[in-house]
Parts: structure tokens; C-alpha cells; sequence
């Protein structure tokens, strides 16, 4: 069982052999689920609609959307709509028997929104907001999921997120791959983005233990440091490893799978 995060901003750059890669490893009786992101598509579409997108930084150093009641229909929106729907187009259009959900259906992503958010603000001071509608993942329907594979679907999941108040709410989508590969008992969680993985001092980090992660996490910059995080917290749900892996290399799943040019996290622990 394979999760694949597919970064919304690296749709359009993966390789071609990337689907046909898919089909082989689902012919030869893998399962696999994908989930997406698309945050700067969220933002370019936002932007032209004239709303303007606001990014906070928490005290951890993790840098995200604020996400108002406007923002939140965006999102779903382009998430749930037009990204879904062309990944969907893509796996379809290679023979892969997709079907694209948003984890709003079927209570697929729950999650707590959150009430108040402690930010850094432009002075350097820690600060409380509104929480607006951002959530935290409680709860994955793994029977449906696990339904949709038995059945032969490859389900595409985007990260929205039902609240108990029945609101749709934002959740990461790195946090919403890890969350999803845990509650499948999934062998592997690859997240697909657009280098080859964890870069420091200009060198790739080709393997890393889940200790190694955890004391890496406040060194690493913005973007990367949500990948790493969501690895350790899929690990830390029994996933057996994390890769980090480029999707403009040939093959890059079944790549990835063989530890080629990409970060691995492993649950060996020191």
C-alpha cells in the first residue's frame, strides 16, 4: 500500500512516463491512493478573483495560509475542482480507474477547527488570532478508502477537511498524506514535489532517521520543513518510511520506491 502526495505546483511538470509508472506498479497488484495540493494555483486564482492571500508563520516556523471565509470557498474550489479533476483527467486518460474526492465526502478528512492561532508577527512577537478555517486533522474514513481499493479505484483525495460544525475547512495536504498513509497502514508515503528531495548545504540528504528529522526540522526553510514534519508524523503512525522524491525524473514513483536520488525517512530510531 502506497501513499503519493502530488504537490499542486509540480502537476504540470511530471514526468511523462509518471502515469504509465503508476499503471505498472497498480498491475502488479499494488494499492495506491493520492492526494494533492495546489497552493500557489489556490493563490494565482484567488489573486485574479482580487482577493488577497495572507501567509502566517507559526512560533515552530511553519509558514501557511490564513484562511478566512472567503479564502476557504477559493480553495475548495480550485482544490476540489479544477486540480482534482485534471490529476483525475490524467490517471483516466492512462488507463488508471481514478476517482477524485475531497475529504469533505464521506467524512474522508475530519478535523477540529481551530479557534485561535499563536503567529510571529512582522515585529518578531508571538501573537493570538482568530483561527478562522484552518483544521486539525482528527479522523480519516479508512473503511471507504480501503472499500475504493479492494474494488480496484485508485482514489485522488484534495485537502479539504470536514469540521463537526459541518464547515469546510483547509488542512495541509503534506499533513493530509501523512494522515491518510497512517490510517491505511500504508509500506510508504512518497511526496512528490519539484527537486530531488531535503536539500542542505547544497547537498541532498539521501537518508535520514525519524531522530535525525524531528532535530532537522528548525534548520529547514520554508516549504520543505511541512514535508519533513508530515514525514515524521507518518512515521510516527506506523508508515514504514517517508521518501521525498522529485516527480520530473523518469519513473519517479517506482524510482523513489528504489531510494534513487531522493530523501528517505525511516522509522529506525536511535
Amino acid at each position: 500500500m502506497i501513499v503519493i502526495k502530488i504537490g499542486g505546483s509540480i502537476v504540470d511538470g511530471l514526468h511523462e512516463s509518471t502515469m504509465q509508472d503508476i499503471k505498472a506498479l497498480i498491475n502488479n497488484s499494488e494499492k495506491i491512493a493520492i492526494v494533492h495540493g495546489g497552493g500557489k494555483e489556490v493563490t494565482r486564482i484567488a489573486e485574479r478573483l482580487g482577493k488577497e492571500q495572507r501567509f502566517i508563520v507559526s512560533p515552530g516556523g511553519i509558514r501557511s495560509r490564513y484562511t478566512d471565509k472567503e479564502t476557504v470557498e477559493i480553495y475548495t474550489m480550485v482544490m476540489s475542482g479544477k486540480i482534482n479533476k485534471e490529476i483525475v483527467l490524467m490517471l483516466r486518460s492512462n488507463g488508471i480507474n481514478a476517482v477524485g474526492l475531497s475529504g469533505i465526502d464521506a467524512d474522508i478528512i475530519r478535523a477540529e477547527r481551530k479557534k485561535r492561532l499563536v503567529i510571529i508577527d512582522e515585529r518578531g512577537r508571538r501573537v493570538a488570532i482568530d483561527g478562522g478555517y484552518t483544521g486539525k486533522i482528527s479522523k480519516i474514513n479508512a473503511s471507504l478508502l480501503f472499500s475504493l481499493l479492494e474494488q480496484g479505484y485508485t482514489p485522488v483525495i484534495s485537502p479539504i477537511a470536514l469540521s463537526d460544525e459541518y464547515e469546510m475547512l483547509n488542512v495541509d495536504g503534506d499533513r493530509a498524506a501523512a494522515y491518510i498513509a497512517g490510517a491505511l497502514n500504508a509500506d510508504a508515503v512518497i511526496f512528490i514535489t519539484n527537486v530531488d528531495g531535503l536539500i542542505m548545504n547544497d547537498k541532498l540528504v539521501t537518508s535520514l532517521t525519524y531522530d535525525d528529522a524531528k532535530m532537522l526540522l528548525p534548520k529547514i526553510g520554508f516549504g520543505m520543513e511541512k514535508k519533513v514534519l508530515a514525514c515524521t508524523e507518518a512515521l510516527s503512525m506506523n508508515v514504514k518510511e517517508a521518501i521525498i522524491a522529485s516527480g520530473d525524473r523518469k519513473d519517479p514513483i517506482s524510482s523513489a520506491l528504489r531510494h534513487e536520488n531522493c530523501t528517505v525517512i525511516s522509522n529506525g530510531r536511535r
